[in-house]
């Protein structure tokens, strides 16, 4: 739908952000609760956003399908100026915070993945080598006898 000059400072309704990003109107007002998105309420108390929300809602969709946690997006979105949508910019300026991080964790899933390589290629689970299950044999600097208990059913602990 076109947008007239007058609509500029029209709010949205939960129902019209939820259709126009393609969110769960339940995902927005969890975003909402966790403090990333701002609505104002009317005289009967219902949801009210303002236009820079479908922005804010992509830009929250984004980092989140890049792994980035909640409390570092909104971090993130505080430290934008209120009352303006996030741009290319912002964007730059905020990824290349989490480009430290994302690499740090893509450093742990490959060393993870060969880890679990090396595990199918022996099979051995063993509690003194195993890379997985034992890193670095810390269960036997811990003395003889069992350390762990494996889960066999309910009230299994560890």
């Amino acid at each position: 739908m076109p947008q007239l000059d007058g609509d500029r400072n029209r709010r949205l309704t939960i129902g019209e952000l939820s259709s126009r990003s393609g969110v769960a109107a339940s995902a927005l007002h969890f975003y909402e609760r966790n403090g990333l998105l701002i609505s104002e309420r009317t005289d009967g108390n219902q949801r009210r956003y303002r236009r820079d929300a479908l922005r804010r809602v992509a830009f929250i969709r984004v980092s989140q399908r890049v792994g980035i946690p909640l409390k570092d997006i909104r971090s993130a979105l505080d430290s934008l100026p209120e009352g303006r949508t996030p741009t290319k910019k912002d964007w730059a300026r905020l990824s290349q915070r989490w480009r430290d991080e994302l690499d740090a964790r893509i450093r742990q899933l490959e060393h993870l993945r060969g880890d679990l390589d090396g595990c199918i290629g022996c099979g051995c689970l063993s509690l003194t080598s195993c890379s997985l299950q034992n890193p670095a044999d810390v269960l036997g600097r811990e003395g003889t006898g069992p350390r762990r208990w494996l889960s066999t059913g309910a009230g299994a602990t560890e």
